[in-house]
């Protein structure tokens, strides 16, 4: 697979960069930066720190490549992707997209583009983390009505979106096991008198130095409590995924691929 790797000198376009360019199964044709970026011109490997030249370049013009690539994995910016989406589907090529934070309308034209390429969306790319939607969807269609569930998601200080995509995707499995959507029984943070409501989902969200990544989820009962949780130690996990995502794309047609068809879960 030939791929374009969209800010690579963010902190996960910096570790798909080099994890991809350590695969047998990937060649890396171009990074594509912001505009005004200092790195701009410069060889992929220098710019995400790979420790050598890789002997294609840094561009701050998308179109300009695109046409080299089998696939563009991005993890950038909310702006940033809807702009990689619109080349992606005007060229015709298959998008890997981590980025978080959309309305959703600007989701939807992920899951429109579908209609035309191969589009694999993941909030979260870690095989841990999706193994761990599948244990919430299990105790919530055995308890969920009963439990008082909250979430508490920790991430670094620099982290954009609140709660995270993935927090929310763990939320949006668990109504759904119920039978409910998301956006009614989602509460968010508590002030003041507020008694819990049966039947919610409390939302938490820490931001704090360079956390990673921690996802707890809680379900209470009276005179004890489950909880399952994920924490990742660096970013690593998700950019090993993320470069699972984009192989997988390898001669798939149009469609709205997820992680859990690259985990076979």
């Amino acid at each position: 697979m030939k791929a374009i790797v969209v800010g690579p000198r963010g902190k996960m376009g910096k570790l798909i960069t080099q994890i991809a360019a350590s695969r047998d199964d990937m060649e890396l044709v171009a990074g594509v930066a912001p505009k005004g970026r200092d790195y701009i011109g410069k060889d992929l490997g220098q710019a995400a720190l790979v420790g050598y030249d890789l002997g294609v370049p840094v561009v701050d013009d998308l179109e300009s490549v695109i046409d080299q690539c089998d696939v563009i994995i991005d993890f950038s910016t909310r702006e940033m992707a809807m702009e990689v989406l619109k080349m992606a589907i005007a060229h015709k090529k298959a998008l890997v997209c981590g980025t978080t934070g959309f309305s959703p309308e600007e989701f939807q034209k992920f899951r429109d583009a579908a209609n035309e390429i191969p589009m694999l969306y993941a909030a979260n790319t870690s095989k841990l983390v999706n193994i761990m939607n599948k244990l919430l969807e299990i105790v919530t269609k055995a308890v969920g009505d009963e439990a008082d569930i909250e979430i508490l998601e920790m991430h670094d200080q620099w982290k954009k979106d609140a709660p995270s995509g993935t927090s929310r995707e763990m939320g949006e499995i668990m109504a759904h096991a119920m039978g409910k959507e998301l956006s009614d029984i989602a509460v968010y943070g508590r002030e003041g008198e507020c008694p819990r409501q049966k039947g919610t989902i409390g939302y938490h969200s820490l931001r704090a130095g360079n956390i990673p990544s921690s996802h707890s989820v809680y379900f209470g009962f009276m005179g004890e409590r489950l909880e399952i949780t994920h924490h990742s130690y660096n970013w690593e996990c998700f950019a090993r995924g993320a470069c699972d995502c984009a192989a997988y794309l390898e001669g798939k047609g149009p469609g709205f691929y997820t992680i859990q068809d690259v985990l076979n879960l």
